[in-house]
């Protein structure tokens, strides 16, 4: 019974490493309002272009008074 209580502490323990390395792999992501896009922020892929040409990776439209955020990992 021992012997058997071990083998399942060790697959467990293994079973949970796996399953926690790959939720770790994710880095924070960084926002910052677009300093160069003009008006109204209404598709994504403006506010995007206009991002990268800043420096960014991407960007996307956000609030109630449609401005971009630009985004990259942190």
């Amino acid at each position: 019974m021992g012997s058997f209580l071990r083998l399942f502490a060790t697959a467990f323990l293994m079973l949970m490493l796996i399953f926690s390395t790959g939720m770790v792999a994710e880095g924070r992501t960084c926002q910052s309002q677009s300093h160069r896009f003009r008006g109204l922020c209404l598709r994504k892929a403006n506010c995007a272009a206009v991002c990268q040409t800043e420096g960014f990776h991407s960007g996307r439209c956000r609030g109630f008074r449609g401005r971009c955020f630009c985004t990259k990992r942190c």
